[in-house]
């Protein structure tokens, strides 16, 4: 085994391997500011397809031209002993290649919130890739007696198992045929893998792939020694045609298998326990119809997958009150109108037929049934969030009675019209009303009919009437969502400008103080453009537009990693029953309100200011925390929950495209508001990798240079000292062997 580790040919590899897949990885991560390694894994297929066979090409080919394959075989070993000693000598030397890039995985971990169960499947991922692939270098090797010819073997067959899964080859392939050679593809199964799940289907993928290029490389070895004509030399060949018969169609036919491990430290891809609870308490039967056709495209195909396999979950969480049934338009006219009429329709797509594309129409939806209500998704374009669709539409659908919810409007407050997305994802499930504070006589807040109030960026201050109705609305049990602008922006200037909301009073008595300075962060903030200037498109960091991270854990912002906010007001905590959920990191800072906001005229932070600023606060009154030392909570507190954000701009469609997880915590506040929260743990499953936020310029030069300099070096100290010390080594067995 230490052969393989004592060679310099194996180091210069890995040392070239580790500096190209590092070098691209850091460029990536840290020019889209995130903390994942999603860029290396995505990479990984190819940088093997040609790193591997690199290492095997001599492992067998070698031996040949040698003649100490010869000699090795007369000893007593079999072949079969020979291919696995060299199989896990090559494999566990790819594996200490691709453990040169644990120090990145635990740098990321050290300076973000990424999630390590991810990271855990990307490595699994990788060492069954790295199986394959040096299993496809041996067969190459034993082929021949030429390592060139090896290595273009090696090459071929790995870099035809990754092209064949590329769209560019499945678009011009017949659906029912490209679905089949997508099966057979690594692409698909590798970054099923590296998402965070360890399915037992793709497990099988690589674990048969490997033992079939093993398999064929003892069957070559073992043909040199036996006659064509014999029957040991018949039975060699039908056994390998057969298990390659065996292996091809084991993943053809194997999408029925189940069973899966879900690695994700928040469960992405299990049902949450919402799901659970909402599915296990229907009383009556809610019947799930899947319109899918014949020969989907088989860039689909991974979409069908996930959605089996999350319906499959779904109706073994429902205790039989969840009935599936399969409609295929295409085999029955009656069952396309059906699909029509449920108000599922057909989607066309592209096929590359004669080397032009030609249209297709398909059907892929689906349609939630009960009593006399429906919920249909026309077409099933992504599964991601999915399991919040339908459960969310299984939820009201079942629901008799809606919570209410009324935006208190007037004094410059802000009415759901200004908010669409966010005012669409209430409706489904709320009552929303308007109600105007501005009037003489200013209605009352009936608890009767009214749950929840939002208060959206008052910019004048409020009346007297109307604190006094909101505060008896809040004592008397109900709930209320403050978004707090203590400041306005005036484009023309550019400037910002204090404001009074006429609530400052009010908060200040259940704990939560307003700043009148801007919260600025420069360790994590949005990236805006400053134009075209010259040929270049120049993006710049804003610090003015904060990029908030979690505080104290709180059941709005689980799964979720960040708030991306504009011109963000600073609040204060003067009540330990107040939790600070939204935070800047430790690079925040004040400006004072009256200031320039434009991008270059800021001024040069003072680094002895920079302080962790709180954005974002949640109160519940009633609630026992059991971890307060006695005394320290306000006994006399009573009401509702309250939550008060510092900002109403991250609202705006321009801030929900840059970051869904704005429109995620709003909504999962409103369902904490109304005390339903079991929507709220699916609703945040978001699969977007966590910001890449450092706190000095230092630690971010670190992590990149220490990995990308630092590890292929310790590499070349390691082959230096085993290469220089081989002769050394060598002398030494043989002084110590007997005479």
């Amino acid at each position: 085994m230490s052969s393989f580790f004592d060679h310099p040919t194996a180091y210069i590899l890995v040392v070239a391997f580790l500096g190209f897949g590092l070098f691209l990885t850091f460029r990536t991560i840290y020019a889209a500011g995130i903390a994942t390694l999603r860029p290396f894994f995505d990479l990984l297929p190819w940088l093997f397809a040609i790193f591997i066979p690199a290492l095997t090409m001599r492992s067998l080919a070698e031996e040949r031209r040698s003649g100490t394959l010869e000699w090795l075989l007369s000893h007593p070993l079999r072949e079969t002993e020979v291919i696995i000693g060299k199989f896990l000598g090559n494999w566990l030397l790819v594996l200490a290649a691709l453990a040169g890039t644990l120090p990145t995985a635990f740098g990321l971990l050290r300076v973000s919130e990424a999630d390590g169960g991810i990271m855990m499947a990307e490595y699994i991922g990788g060492g069954l890739l790295a199986a394959q692939g040096v299993a496809i270098g041996l067969w190459a090797s034993s082929l021949t007696r030429n390592q060139i010819t090896a290595f273009i073997l090696a090459v071929s067959a790995s870099f035809a198992l990754v092209i064949i899964g590329t769209p560019v080859v499945l678009i011009g392939l017949p659906p029912s045929l490209g679905v089949g050679v997508s099966n057979l593809s690594v692409l698909g199964h590798f970054e099923n893998v590296a998402r965070g799940v360890v399915d037992l289907r793709d497990v099988l993928y690589f674990v048969s792939t490997a033992a079939l290029f093993l398999f064929m490389a003892v069957g070559i070895m073992s043909r040199e020694r036996l006659s064509a004509g014999r029957s040991a030399h018949r039975r060699l060949r039908t056994g390998t045609a057969a298990l390659v018969a065996t292996v091809v169609m084991l993943n053809l036919l194997g999408g029925n298998i189940r069973g899966r491990l879900d690695l994700t430290q928040e469960g992405l891809y299990t049902l949450s326990d919402g799901t659970r609870e909402i599915l296990g308490e229907l009383d009556d039967i809610v019947t799930l119809k899947l319109v899918i056709s014949d020969e989907l495209p088989t860039e689909l195909q991974p979409t069908l997958r996930d959605m089996e396999d999350l319906v499959a979950d779904l109706r073994g969480a429902a205790n039989g009150n969840l009935v599936v049934e399969n409609l295929n338009p295409n085999e029955d006219e009656e069952v396309a109108r059906e699909a029509r009429n449920l108000g599922v329709t057909q989607n066309e797509f592209n096929v590359l037929r004669d080397d032009e594309f030609e249209v297709r129409r398909g059907w892929f939806g689906l349609a939630l049934l009960y009593a006399d209500q429906r919920e249909v998704i026309p077409f099933i374009n992504r599964t991601d969030d999915l399991e919040f669709r339908l459960v969310s539409a299984i939820s009201t659908m079942t629901t008799v009675e809606r919570p209410g919810l009324a935006f208190l409007t007037g004094f410059g407050s802000q009415g759901p019209e200004t908010f669409p997305s966010f005012a669409q994802a209430l409706s489904d499930r709320y009552d929303i009303r308007t109600i105007d504070l501005t009037v003489d006589t200013v209605p009352d807040l009936n608890r009767d009919t009214l749950d929840i109030v939002v208060v959206a960026g008052p910019q004048q201050p409020l009346g007297a009437p109307g604190v006094d109705a909101i505060g008896s609305f809040v004592d008397a049990g109900g709930t209320a969502l403050f978004l707090i602008d203590k400041h306005q922006v005036s484009p023309e200037s550019p400037m910002m400008y204090p404001v009074f909301t006429g609530l400052e009073g009010f908060l200040e008595a259940r704990g939560v103080g307003t700043d009148a300075g801007v919260v600025l962060d420069y360790g994590s903030n949005s990236r805006i453009s400053m134009g075209q200037q010259g040929s270049f498109n120049v993006v710049r960091p804003y610090p003015l537009w904060p990029i908030a991270v979690r505080g104290d854990p709180h059941p709005t912002t689980r799964d979720l990693s960040n708030l991306s906010l504009g011109w963000g007001t600073i609040l204060t905590v003067t009540d330990t029953a107040v939790q600070r959920i939204w935070v800047t990191t430790e690079l925040g800072a004040i400006q004072a309100a009256g200031g320039i906001i434009m991008p270059d005229a800021l001024l040069e932070p003072d680094r002895n200011n920079f302080q962790t600023l709180t954005v974002a606060v949640a109160l519940d009154p009633n609630a026992a925390d059991d971890d307060e030392p006695s005394g320290t909570e306000d006994d006399s507190a009573t009401g509702g929950r309250m939550i008060v954000i510092g900002d109403v701009d991250f609202l705006q469609e321009q801030f929900l495209q840059a970051n869904p997880q704005n429109l995620v915590f709003t909504l999962n506040a409103i369902d904490w508001l109304a005390q339903d929260e079991a929507l709220i743990g699916i609703r945040s499953k978001l699969r977007t990798p966590p910001l890449l936020a450092f706190t000095s310029e230092f630690g971010r030069v670190a992590l990149k240079w220490g990995n990308l300099v630092g590890v292929p070096l310790l590499f070349v100290l390691l082959g230096l000292v085993r290469v220089t010390g081989r002769r050394r080594r060598a002398e030494t067995r043989w002084k110590g062997a007997p005479a």
